[in-house]
């Protein structure tokens, strides 16, 4: 999903555009722009998620709730990577992506949150792609999801804009850690929940 997600005709629907900004800015985080944690919250209202989410940011990364979200959400995505059907000659794929998730966990409890979010930005190319084939690699997908279900197409569009939370981390700027655990934790919720 290292694509613009975009085509020239698709205009993302007015009340989550500007979600969608504050989060992940047009022009990305050039001129010193940062996500902020008010971004994250606004984007878990648009995706569905805002008591959940809101209720676990406020939790302790190390609490015994937050390992026991967290211990859910591993393994939610399993059984979703375990039950997506797919071709055989994608078998492999699908079991790569199985094998990737303990590591993702243990960045994730080692606190290396931007880290964490990149791994996280491959598990959802591979998860867009089990769940959607070919089509996940179209210049069209997030319209693809969007006219399937707005939410659903919101999480795919968040997955997308991920990758470029690296221009923080290349240009060694002042990263916010309570931010970064927000950003990652919207996916994180949404696929619980999913």
């Amino acid at each position: 999903m290292n694509r613009s997600n975009s085509t020239a005709g698709f205009i993302l629907p007015g009340e989550y555009r500007k979600a969608v900004e504050r989060l992940f800015p047009k022009g990305g985080f050039s001129k010193g722009l940062k996500p902020e944690m008010k971004a994250a919250s606004e984007y878990a209202k648009v995706l569905g998620i805002s008591v959940d989410f809101q209720r676990l940011i406020a939790l302790g990364k190390d609490s015994a709730e937050m390992r026991t979200f967290l211990v859910h959400f591993q393994n939610n995505l399993d059984l979703l990577i375990q039950k997506t059907w797919v071709e055989k000659y994608d078998e492999r794929r699908k079991e790569k992506l199985q094998n990737e998730i303990p590591s993702f966990m243990t960045t994730i409890k080692n606190g290396d949150f931007m880290e964490a979010i990149e791994e996280f930005s491959l598990i959802l190319v591979e998860l867009s792609y089990l769940f959607f084939g070919a089509q996940s690699e179209k210049i069209d997908f997030t319209e693809y999801t969007f006219r399937i279900d707005a939410q659903m197409g919101l999480f795919w569009l968040y997955g997308s804009k991920l990758a470029s939370l690296k221009e923080l981390s290349e240009k060694n700027e002042g990263q916010d850690e309570k931010v970064l655990w927000a950003i990652l934790l919207l996916g994180i919720c949404y696929l619980t929940n999913f």
